[in-house]
C-alpha cells in the first residue's frame, strides 16, 4: 500500500507539472518536475519517522525551488499555469506534514508564496490572480496538519504496539532457536554418550578399549562446548581420529564463523581436516578467531619434525607456513 501510494503521488505531481509545458521554458519545466519528483520520493520512500533533518531540508526546499522555476513568465501565462505547480507542491508538503515535519512544511508553504507573490508582482499580474496562487497550497496543508495533529496520539500508540510486537517476537524467537538447540544437544548427548554411560551404569570394569573410548568421547563432549561452530561430521571424525593416534587436539572458537558465507567456512573446516587426518604424533590446534578479523581461523601443528601454519581469511584463501 505504501508503495501504490507514492506511486500516487508521483503520477499526480507529474500530470500537474507537465500542464506547464508551452507556458514556460521546456528546461525549466523539466528541472522543476525532476526536482518535485525526487522530493516525493524521498518525503515517502525514507523508511525514518520523522523525516531526517537532511532530508527535510532538501523536500522543504525544493517546493519552492520548483514553483521559483515554473511561475518567471506569470504575466503572460494564463492564470491556471500559476497555479498547476502550486497544486503539486501542496501534495508534497502535505507528505512532509505526515511524515512528522509540520513547522518544515508550513515554512516551505511560506517561502512559496513569497516566491509566487514577487512572480506575480513583478510581472505585473492582477492582485487576485496572485492571492489565489499563493493560497493555493494553504487549504490542503492545514487540512493535513489538522489531521496529523489530531491522530498524533494514535499514532505514537501504534508504533508502540508495533516495537512491542517486534520486541515479543524476537523474545519468542529466541526462545524457540535456545529451545531447539537445547533439544538438539541433547538427541547429540544421547546418540553418542548413552551406550557408553549404560555400560558404566552396569557396573563391570571397563577394558582398555573401553577406557579409550571414554577418553575419544570426553575430548568430543569438550569440543562441543568450546568450539560448537566447528563440531560437524568431517572434523569430529577427523580429531577423534588424530587423538585415538596419540596426537593432542585443541578445537576453540571465537565467534568468527557469524555472518561469514558458507563456503569459506567449509574451507576453514577442510583444512582443519586434512591437517587432523595428515598429523601422526605432536598437536594441533584449530582455531577460529574474533570477529573483524583478516583471517578467519588459523591450524596449528607441532609435530616432532616439523612446525605449520594455515591461515584462512574471510575470502577463503589459504596461506601455509612451514
Amino acid at each position: 500500500m505504501a508503495w501504490l501510494f507514492l506511486l500516487v503521488l508521483e503520477l499526480t505531481i507529474v500530470l500537474y507539472m507537465l500542464g506547464n509545458l508551452g507556458a514556460e521554458p521546456l528546461a525549466q519545466v523539466l528541472t522543476a518536475l525532476a526536482v518535485l519528483v525526487a522530493a516525493g520520493a524521498l518525503a515517502l520512500g525514507v523508511p525514518v519517522d520523522p523525516l531526517p533533518p537532511s532530508v527535510t531540508v532538501f523536500v522543504g526546499a525544493a517546493v519552492p525551488v520548483a514553483t521559483g522555476l515554473t511561475v518567471t513568465d506569470l504575466g503572460s501565462a494564463p492564470v491556471r499555469n500559476g497555479m498547476l505547480t502550486a497544486f503539486a507542491c501542496s501534495y508534497v508538503l502535505a507528505a512532509l506534514v505526515v511524515r512528522g515535519r509540520l513547522t518544515t512544511a508550513w515554512l516551505s508553504m511560506a517561502a512559496t508564496a513569497v516566491v509566487i507573490v514577487a512572480a506575480g508582482a513583478g510581472g505585473g499580474v492582477r492582485t487576485e490572480v496572485i492571492v489565489s496562487a499563493a493560497i493555493v497550497p494553504v487549504g490542503t496543508v492545514a487540512a493535513i496538519s489538522m489531521f496529523a495533529v489530531i491522530i498524533r496520539p494514535t499514532q505514537r500508540s501504534l508504533r508502540l504496539l508495533r516495537d512491542e510486537a517486534a520486541t515479543r517476537a524476537a523474545a519468542e524467537a529466541t526462545l524457540v532457536a535456545a529451545d531447539g538447540e537445547r533439544i538438539r544437544q541433547l538427541e547429540r548427548l544421547d546418540r553418542v554418550a548413552r551406550p557408553i554411560l549404560e555400560l558404566i551404569a552396569e557396573g563391570a570394569p571397563l577394558t582398555p578399549a573401553e577406557r579409550e573410548q571414554c577418553r575419544l568421547l570426553e575430548a568430543e563432549l569438550r569440543d562441543g562446548l568450546r568450539a560448537p561452530q566447528l563440531m560437524t561430521e568431517q572434523l569430529s571424525a577427523a580429531a577423534r581420529g588424530a587423538r585415538a593416534r596419540g596426537v593432542q587436539v585443541i578445537l576453540l572458537d571465537d565467534g568468527g564463523f557469524a555472518g561469514v558465507p558458507h563456503w569459506v567456512r567449509q574451507c576453514a573446516i577442510d583444512s582443519a581436516a586434512t591437517e587432523l587426518d595428515s598429523v601422526q604424533a605432536g598437536s594441533v590446534t584449530v582455531r577460529v578467531l574474533p570477529l573483524g578479523r583478516r583471517v578467519l581461523a588459523t591450524v596449528l601443528v607441532h609435530a616432532p619434525d616439523y612446525d605449520r601454519r594455515t591461515e584462512i581469511d574471510t575470502t577463503g584463501n589459504v596461506a601455509v607456513t612451514t
